[in-house]
């Protein structure tokens, strides 16, 4: 063997572990980041694909929640881990787009340090409020806001969370003042919700629904510009009382930048498959969640487009996390 054979064969030897390494992925359990505690849409959607993923990849898909700072902590470790496909996020518009102007000193890029993995879903919002409120509609709230500004409370999952970015987008199309009372996580702010402690909440529809159904909340209207198929009875803000009012909180998995496109791929043919199935669609879809699935790309063309949207609206309502 001459020594431009001998470099050749030696080259393949050390390439072979890397190359059956990275063909090997998933060889151990993989870890879904939720920037929030239990009890909110992005919990109810990360265990949905978790319970998916587990049995296509072969590996547990472990949920964790870390919540904080309007999931920027739990983004952020994310952010800083191994490139190497075992650890994702369970990303919104909050964590990746709104959190860019909420934070001022926000340790992490949206855009810089994630690479889009994909869509799971859009879930307009709910406006849910406390069954003694007299109001039984958005017009009714909007005429009682309008009566008595500043006296209604609503709660939110924390500064930047998707509920919080729904109602500052709906208090300045409506030009209304309420008193903000952010939680650490939605699942707290509901349960004050229901003891009557603060008065509304924007939420989403899979998460608030079930206790609209109980008679614990009574559900006013939908975030989106179109009525909600499966909640064909609530009607939208748009056609009531803030016309062209749009504002659907979207849900997706993205990875530390830098993770291998063939786990990007991988990741995004399981996730879609999934998204694909009649049980799955039927599941999101039963309290008002839509199926999402698309590519990388337009997953990161998404994301881009947020930022500058919502990024305009907190500045010009001059709204921070501090």
């Amino acid at each position: 063997m001459n020594r431009r054979q001998l470099l050749a064969a030696t080259a393949a030897t050390l390439a072979a572990p890397a190359v059956q390494a990275q063909g090997a992925w998933p060889n151990r359990p993989i870890r879904l980041i939720v920037p929030f505690p239990p009890g909110a849409a992005n919990d109810t959607l990360g265990r949905a694909m978790a319970d998916q993923l587990s049995p296509r990849l072969g590996q547990p898909v472990v949920v964790e929640n870390r919540g904080g700072a309007g999931g920027t902590i739990g983004s952020e470790a994310v952010a800083r881990s191994a490139a190497d496909g075992y650890t994702l996020l369970l990303g919104h518009i909050g964590t990746l787009a709104v959190n860019v102007a909420m934070y001022p000193n926000l340790t992490y890029s949206p855009v810089r340090d994630f690479a889009p993995v994909a869509m799971i879903a859009t879930t307009p919002n709910v406006l849910v409020v406390h069954p003694r409120q007299p109001y039984q509609d958005l017009r009714g709230l909007a005429d009682y806001a309008k009566a008595n500004p500043g006296k209604l409370r609503y709660c939110t999952a924390g500064n930047g969370s998707a509920g919080h970015t729904v109602m500052l987008a709906f208090l300045h199309a409506t030009k209304l003042e309420m008193e903000h009372v952010p939680y650490r996580g939605l699942g707290p702010a509901l349960n004050d919700l229901v003891a009557g402690h603060v008065d509304l909440t924007w939420g989403g529809a899979p998460t608030v629904m079930p206790l609209a159904r109980q008679g614990l909340l009574r559900a006013l209207g939908v975030s989106s510009a179109q009525r909600v198929p499966s909640l064909p009875d609530l009607q939208t803000a748009a056609e009531t009382v803030a016309p062209g009012f749009d504002a659907v909180p979207w849900y997706g998995i993205a990875a530390p930048t830098g993770t291998p496109d063939a786990v990007i791929r991988r990741l995004n043919a399981e996730i879609n498959a999934s998204l694909n199935t009649a049980e799955v669609s039927a599941r999101l879809r039963q309290d008002g969640a839509e199926p999402s699935p698309t590519t990388p790309e337009a997953f990161g063309t998404l994301i881009r487009s947020e930022v500058a949207r919502w990024s305009e609206l907190i500045r010009a309502a001059g709204v921070t996390a501090n």
